[in-house]
């Protein structure tokens, strides 16, 4: 589950409230161990998910840098050239084993 959550952090332009949401939720899922809370627990999961993107963009207001903003493209393409090198080679090994 938290493989979903992305660095929000020096980006241009910077993370939107969707995003930091999204990582907020990814990560009350992770330490819930639930993806989707029961009736019971979903005022109590609602909670934590806004708590956690609160103190999220505090976090990201609060931080500074002297490091250039990356690109979200580029970024982007080099994550999917991580991610298609790193199939091919499981790809590869599981042929190898068979």
């Amino acid at each position: 589950m938290c493989r979903n959550i992305r660095q929000l952090h020096n980006f241009a332009p910077p993370a939107t409230e969707d995003e930091v949401r999204a990582a907020a939720l990814q990560y009350v899922r992770k330490v819930s161990g639930s993806s989707k809370p029961s009736q019971a627990n979903a005022v109590a999961f609602e909670r934590a998910v806004d708590a956690v993107a609160a103190a999220t963009t505090a976090l990201l207001e609060d931080l500074v840098t002297t490091a250039p903003p990356k690109d979200r493209d580029v970024e982007a393409a080099k994550a999917r050239a991580r991610s298609a090198a790193r199939f091919a080679t499981e790809r590869g090994r599981a042929a190898a084993a068979g």
